[in-house]
């Protein structure tokens, strides 16, 4: 499996393309929006946009969703449905923040802690990891060693809670419970800003390493 990161919205969000090396299959997680730039950076790699994997429903990770699913005829997979109600919401979220136009959906497939999610030969494992919304899922490809992680877990920092439904106690339980298992050696990919590991945010990261209270 590689990845691609497209920064997109004024939010700099990483929207991240994964694909398959032997069929060029990919997905894209969390198309917030500048679709054409989403587009035109597969299609440089020759790659074919078979899904699309969401990991929360906050507007700058899923405004371009339903355009990217109507441009393209792929299915939508993830959240978990407790983010139902962030769909919802799109279009009065969308006018909010200055996006364009965004009209609510259902996802294709909700997506439950223990479930798997593919693209070509790969297959990544979905984590539930509820605390910035209570949807939130984390794809994680044991092969790779790489995490997709929305905006649980930051380099440095992790993710507000304070949106509606957020929740401080369940995100730094997602974290310690959920994510660090996986191993100090995992990569991981957020949803802004810089990769990091596990094993440096449990050194470094104010927010939860190991010792913190």
């Amino acid at each position: 499996m590689k990845a691609m990161i497209v920064p997109v919205t004024a939010f700099s969000q990483n929207c991240t393309i994964l694909w398959c090396e032997d069929t060029l299959d990919a997905a894209v997680v969390d198309p917030g929006g500048d679709l054409d730039e989403v587009v035109q950076a597969a299609e440089r790699k020759g790659l074919k946009i078979v899904k699309i994997l969401l990991t929360h429903g906050h507007v700058d990770h899923v405004a371009g969703t339903q355009a990217l699913k109507d441009r393209l005829g792929v299915p939508v997979e993830g959240p978990n449905i407790e983010d139902q109600f962030l769909l919802e919401q799109l279009p009065e979220t969308a006018r909010g923040y200055g996006f364009p136009p965004a009209p609510t959906f259902t996802p294709d497939r909700w997506l439950n802690d223990g479930d798997t999610v593919s693209f070509g030969n790969v297959t990544m494992s979905v984590l539930h990891c509820p605390g910035h919304t209570p949807g939130h899922v984390v794809f994680f490809s044991d092969a790779e060693r790489v995490a997709i992680v929305g905006d649980v877990l930051f380099q440095g920092s992790v993710g507000r809670t304070d949106f509606p439904r957020g929740n401080s106690k369940d995100l730094v339980n997602s974290i310690r419970t959920k994510l660090w298992p996986l191993g100090d050696d995992v990569v991981f990919i957020p949803g802004h800003g810089p990769l990091s590991s596990f094993g440096d945010e449990r050194k470094t990261n104010p927010y939860v390493r190991d010792g913190q209270a």
